[in-house]
């Protein structure tokens, strides 16, 4: 916490925090005043796992989500998001998924490269150039693993990718993360400890998602936390019992990350891996659940906060991003005593001002 604070924003920075002197300000012509007491600010939530062009498709044609809106994004808090596709990487490619991120103008966007499957399907016909010449593409994902639906790569095969995503990362000064879909299958985080294990492969590198399908799953990402990767969990009603128990293992709380999946589909399969349900993952769930992580005791406001926020940008090294400070991008979303979003900028443009959304899509 920092208390109250004035915050000047220049361009697309937040160029001071502290307090400003009331004459300052007239020597800044052109400046406007935006009175935000009783109001809290917090970074702009970084979301990195939505299905910005949709997603699913597991049970046919007609199981293909839709795209989603800049409007949905921004009322949910977040400025800044990572696209990523799913099983379907044949109908949706990385083409459309890197247009879709330069269509959703007014917040921060990056994608990664690929799919599911392995080899990775990328824009250029490979993971490196894909990440060094590609503006938006910061790493790969999300792989499969511990699913039927993924193409059930070995350690090798994660052990070249992920080794074209770091070094893909250093020439670019980009993430060069690499992002795993893991599923229910009880292999479960093997394939990642073994890479990280025997592969002189930087743990920080490696970034799982979904971890909360079981109790094992959880207690197996506690320790992949332990050796420096980054975990994530999908937010759901039931995120704040998943963190407390996270926390309870003794996971280490800054490598851990919340994500909404957002436009994704949530399938469900019966025991012969049979689809028998579909549902939509929604923006809106992540901002709701951090907040309710907020009132976690053992937790408390900044690490539930961090969670969306200073932990992401860690995780995909956007180190200009999470956080409130000099500097770094004017992401900045103001809430009442109600958690209820007032005002919200995206690299100091005003994109939320008192409970209407100012950017629009094209068709809404």
């Amino acid at each position: 916490f920092l208390g109250h604070q004035d915050v000047l924003i220049e361009g697309q920075k937040i160029s001071f925090i502290g307090e400003l002197q009331a004459d300052l300000l007239n020597d800044l012509p052109g400046s406007q005043i935006l009175e935000a007491g009783g109001l809290v600010a917090t970074p702009g939530f970084i979301d990195p796992h939505v299905h910005i062009m949709g997603g699913g498709g597991e049970g046919g044609f007609a199981n293909r989500t839709p795209e989603i809106n800049v409007t949905d994004i921004v009322a949910a808090g977040v400025t800044t998001v990572v696209g990523c596709l799913g099983t379907d990487g044949i109908t949706r490619d990385t083409s459309g998924l890197l247009a879709k991120a330069r269509g959703l103008e007014g917040i921060s966007t990056y994608i990664f490269t690929g799919n599911y499957q392995l080899p990775a399907r990328t824009l250029t016909g490979s993971v490196i150039d894909d990440i060094v010449l590609i503006d938006k593409i910061i790493g790969a994902g999300e792989i499969a693993i511990s699913d039927p639906r993924s193409f059930q790569p070995g350690v090798e095969d994660l052990a070249h990718l992920t080794s074209q995503c770091h070094v893909g990362g250093l020439l670019s000064k980009k993430a060069g993360v690499t992002h795993f879909h893991v599923g229910p299958h009880s292999d479960r985080l093997s394939l990642l400890h073994k890479l990280i294990d025997g592969y002189p492969v930087p743990a920080s590198s490696v970034y799982a998602t979904h971890i909360t399908r079981s109790e094992e799953l959880l207690k197996d990402a506690v320790s992949l936390a332990s050796k420096g990767a980054f975990v994530d969990m999908t937010a759901e009603d039931d995120t704040v019992d998943w963190v407390r128990q996270y926390a309870s293992f003794g996971g280490d709380l800054r490598r851990i990350t919340l994500s909404s999946d957002g436009n994704g589909s949530l399938p469900k399969f019966d025991e012969h891996n049979k689809l028998v349900g579909l549902s939509l993952a929604k923006q809106e769930t992540l901002y709701q659940q951090v907040w309710a992580c907020a009132e976690i005791p053992e937790l408390g406001f900044s690490d539930a906060l961090a969670l969306a926020t200073s932990n992401t940008a860690d995780a995909l090294k956007l180190h200009h991003k999470g956080r409130l400070a000099a500097g770094n991008d004017a992401d900045i979303v103001l809430t009442d005593e109600n958690q209820q979003i007032q005002h919200a900028f995206s690299c100091g443009k005003q994109v939320y001002c008192d409970g209407n959304i100012l950017i629009q899509g094209a068709f809404g």
